[in-house]
């Protein structure tokens, strides 16, 4: 079993003026080391927080594998004081790689972890192939139940299961409430470029607390290529609504797209576009192996003002930098306000890998992302974001991680960074280099409370 550090980081943000240091600072978001330092390139980290026990939180993530484990297998970390302290254990599934990490609860507090494990993609004649996406179920986040498969091919990597997302209907209202929603992309042959070969948006569902999950569903109406590139569907994010809709959106050749099912996820409608992602979702930022602006839905089911508007969350370059953009909805998807920009500095620096949570009992919007504003160079650092009206304006909260230069050594974070919110808590995680301690990668969580419905941090 894996400890990880709990520390309290303070950094002054490069850029700013000397200031005298007041004799009481006001709050701030604490920064907790989730992983230890024998972790190797933990990265690709989802979160989330029990709603029934806020102060159980849980961490999934990928890491290098050990000699004689895959090239790639996944942890969980466990913290029972609201992302204090973590305990990490490892997971196996058969000797495959692993990612593609996520992790949700149900409303009974039961947490639900999903991930692709595969072999054999890339390789014309693999000594061995499989591709599938698993789901298993813990009460405390260290002891799992044996996965179930979504989906699963034997002796074949084709067609190649991609990046799946995680949602549970926790609505209590919801004649769906306790359904499980698996959506992800279905490569024909991952990485072809023979047009011929196409992705897809593809949606499974769990109506028994995941011990079974249905034939998966096309919910795509437009495919795009295999090259898993600008082109490529791809992004696609279930969240449950108040009244058990279905919602999810995507990226692809189109822009940003929308779906959504009112009957449990049995079928779905008519893409609708929400907007164009200029520069695509495809987003090489420099000093990074990749980065992508996919987009992220979320929906608020508070008995506030906001009640039952969908949000999705996504980055690209319409202002000529990566930028992270929110639109709305509150008529279901039909329609979509214009993006609201995030991020608050002046143009011409860069946002990366931006992830939402929308606070289900005070309605607000949680965003954590990397940010390089007041930094040069590929000098990195992190910001979280919270909106109290809707999404139609956002504060910024630069947090005291050391700023770090990506350009050391090429740094692979994955697709995304986690966040949850739940009740004014806030728990967001992300990778770092350690510049103290020879550019090594570890992911840390920002802790945060705010007084529900507003943005004063306590």
């Amino acid at each position: 079993m894996l400890v990880g550090r709990s520390v309290a980081a303070v950094t002054i943000a490069a850029g700013l003026a000397t200031q005298a240091v007041p004799a009481q600072r006001p709050p701030a978001p604490q920064i907790t080391f989730i992983t230890p330092d024998t972790a190797r390139r933990p990265a690709e980290v989802s979160v989330a927080i029990n709603p029934a026990n806020p102060d159980h939180v849980l961490a999934v993530m990928l890491q290098s594998g050990r000699p004689g484990e895959p090239r790639v297998t996944n942890y969980s970390y466990s913290s029972p004081d609201g992302g204090q302290t973590w305990k990490g254990v490892l997971a196996h599934n058969a000797g495959r790689v692993q990612g593609d990490d996520v992790v949700t609860f149900g409303a009974d507090g039961t947490a639900y972890h999903a991930y692709i494990a595969f072999d054999g993609i890339r390789v014309d004649r693999p000594e061995r192939a499989w591709s599938g996406i698993f789901v298993r179920s813990s009460r405390d986040g260290l002891a799992w139940n044996e996965p179930v498969a979504v989906v699963d091919h034997i002796n074949t990597a084709i067609p190649f299961e991609d990046k799946p997302w995680i949602a549970v209907d926790r609505g209590s209202s919801s004649a769906h409430r306790g359904n499980i929603y698996v959506a992800w992309t279905r490569f024909d042959i991952y990485g072809s470029e023979n047009p011929a070969h196409r992705s897809h948006i593809m949606l499974s569902r769990s109506r028994n607390g995941g011990r079974s999950f249905s034939p998966p569903i096309e919910i795509s109406d437009d495919t795009g290529d295999a090259r898993d590139s600008d082109n490529t569907v791809e992004g696609a994010v279930p969240v449950a609504g108040p009244n058990g809709e279905v919602y999810i959106a995507w990226a692809g050749p189109k822009g940003l797209v929308f779906d959504k099912s009112t009957d449990g996820g049995w079928t779905f409608g008519t893409d609708v576009m929400i907007a164009a992602m200029p520069g695509g979702w495809d987003s090489p930022v420099p000093g990074l192996e990749r980065h992508n602006g996919m987009p992220v839905t979320s929906v608020d089911p508070s008995n506030g003002p906001n009640r039952g508007t969908i949000y999705v969350n996504w980055i690209d370059a319409r202002n000529g930098d990566p930028d992270v953009f929110v639109a709305a909805s509150k008529d279901s998807g039909k329609s979509w306000s214009a993006p609201v920009r995030v991020n608050d500095d002046p143009k011409g620096a860069t946002q990366m890998f931006t992830w939402l949570a929308v606070d289900p009992i005070d309605g607000s919007l949680n965003l954590i992302f990397h940010d390089r504003r007041g930094l040069t160079g590929t000098m990195t650092g992190v910001t979280l974001a919270r909106s109290i009206d809707g999404g139609k304006t956002f504060a910024n909260y630069p947090l005291a991680v050391t700023p770090f230069d990506c350009c050391k050594s090429s740094s692979f974070f994955g697709d995304y960074n986690g966040i949850d919110a739940y009740g004014g808590r806030v728990v967001a995680t992300f990778p770092v280099l350690i510049p103290s301690n020879g550019n090594s990668q570890a992911v840390l969580a920002a802790i945060a409370r705010f007084r529900p419905g507003t943005q004063e941090l306590r």
